[in-house]
């Protein structure tokens, strides 16, 4: 879902560079695109709602974050959602009182279907829900949407309250700096219309620009690691060596074959049609993406599984000429299977490439430099390949798409270390960039944000959003980012001590009130909101 969005104006269109074990093929820089619109990338994405592992969560707080395990986070998923399936996922990890609508799509293509099979004739488990007691096996996945219409972070949680007089959203505007005096924050530069403009905070700033902006956003304020802030003539404010550090995100490979089937899911007038009076068929759904499935690799436990797999084709979609374009190959429709490493142990950074607020940062994924991480990837790639000799799958004649790759024809084709190779040459990040603003407690040198994401040694200054992970989780990160906004809002109240500190229905309406109370601005390009 989000390739439709790389390189248009509403992409920030950022690329890693200097990769040497990664994107090799595109002469290292690898893609990462980003928001640049309402809502972030929750506009542009899959929409696939998955929390991750309660492991994950529990091993934050094992690192020394104090009321983020799993038992303690999982009220703040509750107090989103809105499921409107919740007779077949249950109220036991689900809510329906929240303003973020969950839920199956409406419609899916039959070969779904056999997917499923194929991966239970391989002995996988089957599950209603992945966010459940069973966190392992393959599922057609709950999404965020509403009547087969993407329901963004800005669409749930900012329209609803457009018209509020305490809510002020500044439009094609970008914040330049943090105004930090006496080590506390008291507002934020920001431009607008070419215009530099200062907006005045009585209480607190949250910076919420993701896992690139928000450590960005500290560096152009002076808050990072003296010598790189030296460096770029930025005064340094505050010396974090932690801002930009931590950088990862999930890392997958895509396996692709042309198969016989007909035309049965693809966008004609009728299908509009339908989409327009019913909300059903292939325009309300995104095809194949809405399966995913969830194994251990031979280097895990089954109780923390680090691969994931993302399935693609069948979206609605036609070509200027009225045919099916990119969805067919020589009159063959292609399917696809992304093999997704949910555990990268690489680490990357982020730069400043100087002190103008409106260049570029320099990222450095740094991915698969360490061998593990390739070696999970090669697994997931023989599981995804093992589906084309299935029996639910034969039907289909799956012709293999992926030819051999010229840098490693040293290698034969689809042995191990011929994957090895390729993963290197053609690697496909995922969009769940995580870890640059590090939550931890003081004790640790690296951490930028405490446990109540308070920047250390700043007042008044919190970061919510992906970049606080101290580990990415283990699925999707849409859904865990709002729980941090959640989370976010439960500490606001209770350290200005302004009602209940866990959020329930009478007290979601007043999360946004609360972020909004004292700040007189906030980047919504950049937001999670």
């Amino acid at each position: 879902m989000v390739a439709m969005f790389l390189g248009s104006e509403i992409d920030w269109q950022y690329r890693t560079m200097n990769e040497t074990n990664a994107c090799l093929a595109m002469g290292g820089s690898c893609s990462w695109p980003r928001g640049k619109n309402l809502g972030g990338t929750s506009a542009h994405n899959g929409m696939m709602y998955m929390r991750g592992h309660a492991k994950d969560y529990n091993n934050w707080a094992a690192l020394g974050n104090q009321g983020w395990s799993w038992e303690e986070v999982l009220p703040y998923f509750l107090c989103s959602e809105n499921n409107t399936e919740i007779n077949r996922v249950g109220r036991k990890y689900h809510s329906t009182d929240g303003l973020l609508n969950v839920g199956r799509f409406p419609s899916r293509p039959d070969i779904s279907d056999d997917i499923l099979a194929a991966a239970a004739e391989r002995g996988y488990p089957i599950s209603e829900d992945l966010n459940g007691d069973q966190f392992v096996g393959f599922t057609v996945a709950q999404t965020m949407n509403k009547d087969g219409v993407r329901d963004s972070a800005s669409t749930a949680f900012l329209q609803p309250f457009r018209y509020r007089r305490n809510l002020q959203v500044a439009l094609n505007a970008t914040v330049t700096k943090v105004i930090i005096e006496n080590m506390r924050a008291v507002g934020v530069e920001y431009i607008q219309d070419g215009q530099l403009r200062v907006a005045r905070a009585n209480r607190e700033v949250i910076v919420s620009g993701g896992a690139v902006n928000s450590p960005q956003v500290l560096l152009l304020s002076g808050i990072g690691p003296k010598e790189q802030l030296q460096a770029v003539n930025v005064s340094v404010v505050k010396d974090l060596p932690g801002v930009g550090e931590n950088l990862h995100n999930h890392v997958s490979y895509t396996v692709s074959w042309t198969i016989d089937q007909p035309n049965e899911f693809d966008l004609t007038w009728a299908s509009a049609l339908e989409y327009v009076a019913f909300q059903k068929g292939p325009m309300s759904s995104t095809g194949l993406s809405q399966l995913t499935g969830i194994l251990p690799s031979i280097y895990t436990s089954d109780d923390h599984p680090d691969l994931q797999f993302f399935f693609g084709g069948y979206q609605a979609a036609c070509s200027i000429t009225g045919e099916l374009g990119a969805l067919m190959d020589n009159g063959r429709r292609g399917i696809s299977i992304s093999p997704t490493n949910i555990h990268p142990r690489s680490r990357g950074t982020l730069r400043l490439a100087s002190n103008d607020p409106l260049a570029k940062p320099l990222i450095h994924g740094n991915y698969l430099s360490d061998p593990l991480d390739v070696a999970i990837l090669v697994e997931g790639i023989q599981i995804a390949l093992s589906f084309a000799n299935t029996t639910a799958m034969r039907k289909y004649n799956m012709t293999l798409s992926n030819t051999p790759i010229p840098a490693c024809s040293q290698y034969p084709f689809r042995s191990n270390d011929y994957w090895s190779c390729a993963v290197r040459q053609d690697t496909g990040p995922e969009n769940h960039q995580a870890g640059s603003c590090k939550m931890g407690p003081a004790s640790d040198r690296m951490a930028v944000v405490d446990p109540r994401l308070r920047v250390h040694g700043i007042r008044g200054l919190r970061v919510a959003d992906t970049s606080i992970m101290p580990q990415v989780t283990s699925s999707n990160t849409a859904a865990p980012a709002i729980m941090i906004g959640e989370r976010a809002a439960a500490f606001i109240k209770a350290d200005w001590g302004v009602g209940e500190t866990q959020c329930s229905r009478s007290t979601i309406d007043n999360s946004l009130d609360l972020l909004l109370w004292g700040i007189k601005y906030i980047d919504w390009d950049q937001g999670i909101w």
